[in-house]
């Protein structure tokens, strides 16, 4: 089958991604330049999408939904200013991750985090948007709703019913309009070498001609949050973490000085009494069987010196657009496994990873 052209700003995108992997397997990273960023930047031209179709959506409003997703999230929500029509959430006074506990403490999903509000009589109303799996949407609303109580406020799952897209753009003059029916939130940017990639997440109600079928574009998007170093929790991984052994903190999804939450006792206590063993990384394998060799979010991994007690899993991953034989990993890995020796991917005998180096500084605990 011929195989057909891709556009010139998708060529762009898998040259950004190849250049990622030359950094990585050369040691040439510059922490400087590639650097968590969520400066808001004016911005114009053609924007690459795709059907995000892991992800989904929750609202949350009501006069009360302000103090009751306080009450709920690791990060705080006080102080959010509402994103107007067809503009785009941007930097932290928009867009915050937060994530979701159990009473242990224990990630049970984690979401970025939009404001709108709209009138209601002679109110205005806020509505948050959660951007968050799709595989735990539903779980998670009916959590949240169990707390509702006598709270004015309403929980609502909608991902069967909206469209959310990804959108991504190089052009350093490129703004992104949303439509008056669309809420967008720009995700923090990559850069390397000077050349940063703009990432939109954004969702709207579905139309009848609503398209969800597989894209080059949909494998940059994911390969890009792979190597972003920022973790998306999927059911798979649902209550194995504590926020700082996947970096949530590094990544601003934890306000220490906000109040209670769910687990929030035994998060501050693993941040000061620094009982964090286990961090997240990057990571990468080559293989031909690439395409058979399972490394879905929590795959076990393996340290050589000790086939039979796992040294961590699997976070995120994803195919390198650039290389069919390379596979891009979030790995979550006791920091012990890390000193000597080799990680295998799956099992004594599996893939042995190569552990890239995080785009962002760890907050030392």
């Amino acid at each position: 089958m011929r195989q057909a052209a891709i556009s010139p700003s998708l060529a762009a995108f898998l040259g950004l991604i190849n250049s990622f992997s030359e950094i990585f397997d050369s040691s040439r990273y510059d922490k400087s330049v590639n650097t968590i960023s969520t400066t808001k930047t004016q911005n114009s031209g053609a924007w690459e999408s795709t059907p995000l179709s892991d992800w989904g959506l929750i609202l949350v409003e009501g006069p009360d939904s302000e103090q009751f997703l306080q009450n709920q999230l690791t990060n705080t929500v006080l102080g959010m200013q509402s994103v107007k029509d067809t503009e785009v959430a941007q930097g932290n006074n928009q867009v915050r991750l937060v994530g979701y506990c159990s009473p242990k403490g224990r990630l049970l999903a984690s979401a970025w985090l939009a404001l709108q509000t709209y009138p209601v009589e002679s109110s205005e109303v806020k509505r948050y948007y959660l951007f968050i799996s799709k595989d735990i949407a539903g779980s998670t609303a009916k959590r949240l709703g169990m707390y509702v109580l006598r709270s004015k406020v309403k929980v609502t799952d909608v991902s069967d019913h909206w469209m959310i897209e990804g959108k991504l753009n190089q052009d350093a003059q490129a703004q992104y309009l949303s439509a008056s029916d669309e809420i967008a939130l720009q995700l923090p940017e990559l850069g390397v070498e000077s050349r940063n990639t703009q990432r939109i997440v954004s969702a709207k109600p579905k139309q009848a001609h609503y398209d969800a079928t597989h894209s080059e574009v949909l494998e940059i998007w994911n390969d890009l949050e792979v190597i972003s170093g920022i973790p998306r929790i999927v059911l798979a991984t649902q209550e194995q973490f504590v926020p700082q052994m996947i970096n949530f903190e590094s990544v601003d999804g934890v306000d220490f000085k906000k109040g209670c939450y769910p687990g929030q006792e035994i998060v501050a206590r693993s941040q000061y009494r620094g009982v964090i063993k286990r961090r997240l990384h990057l990571a990468h394998f080559l293989s031909g069987d690439a395409d058979v060799i399972h490394c879905g979010p929590a795959t076990e991994l393996f340290h050589a010196s000790d086939p039979n007690q796992p040294a961590g899993m699997v976070v995120l991953s994803a195919k390198n657009p650039s290389n069919p034989n390379r596979i891009d990993l979030q790995v979550e890995l006791k920091l012990e496994a890390l000193e000597k020796g080799e990680i295998h991917l799956g099992g004594a005998d599996g893939p042995v990873l190569k552990i890239d180096p995080l785009p962002y500084p760890l907050i030392e605990i």
